[in-house]
């Protein structure tokens, strides 16, 4: 389970507040939305729960404070950004692996590194440098790097970006199965037909506060995207 209490992120520099007093709740199974317009906050939140951002307030999983044990808390964690910086001197087979090793990944790996890839279809493309990949094939790498190590959450910042659509179609049955075995997904994306459909809560931040949290039926009513147009409309 992932909790934010109180969570706050000021930027020095500009002193904006992109974050403000931010509670939710991440439960084991859960594929939790998270949904705003740009700048509301959403990618602030991601990178705080990640550690790449420092913070004011509490950030746990399972039990283990993101400030009191960083290197614990990361190991069960993956992170994929909207925009993946992956090492391009690298071939995408050599990045998994550097990952993999990282998260201790043993004799499964390569079940799960032949697994994922047939299933995103670039088999025949992980011995490219990853500097010749388009945006899709580097987002499919990060996703491979992020599955084999099996995480008790992923967090993904638009995850859906670049995919083709069957590779979207699969990576939402990953998720599914994923959540099915206890494990916990919390993404950002401004497609809200996929959240309604696929999400079982949501949440939805404005000007870095919690608008609107809970069991997605409940936040969307009729249509999530009705909901969202409705706490926006100036």
């Amino acid at each position: 389970m992932l909790t934010l209490n109180h969570v706050s992120k000021t930027y020095l520099k500009s002193g904006k507040k992109a974050v403000d007093d931010i509670c939710l709740t991440i439960e084991d199974g859960d594929i939790y939305g998270f949904i705003g317009p740009n700048g509301a906050g959403k990618s602030t939140t991601i990178k705080s729960i990640v550690g790449i951002h420092s913070f004011e307030g509490e950030i746990t999983l399972n039990g283990l404070s993101l400030a009191d044990d960083e290197i614990s808390f990361k190991k069960q964690i993956a992170y994929v950004p909207d925009n993946p910086d992956l090492y391009e001197h690298l071939s995408g087979i050599g990045y998994i692996d550097f990952v993999c090793s990282v998260y201790g990944v043993g004799a499964e790996k390569n079940e799960r590194i032949h697994r994922y890839a047939a299933m995103f279809g670039i088999e025949d493309k992980l011995g490219d440098p990853i500097k010749t990949y388009s945006h899709g094939m580097k987002q499919k790498v990060a996703l491979i790097a992020a599955l084999c190590h099996e995480p008790k959450l992923m967090v993904l910042d638009e995850p859906f970006v670049g995919l083709d659509p069957k590779a979207a179609h699969d990576l939402k049955e990953v998720m599914k199965n994923l959540c099915a075995e206890g494990k916990s997904i919390f993404f950002s994306s401004h497609v809200l037909e996929v959240v309604e459909k696929l999400c079982n809560k949501v949440a939805i931040i404005k000007d870095g506060k919690i608008v609107a949290s809970g069991r997605t039926e409940e936040i969307a009513g009729d249509s999530l995207e009705e909901k969202f147009l409705e706490l926006f409309h100036e």
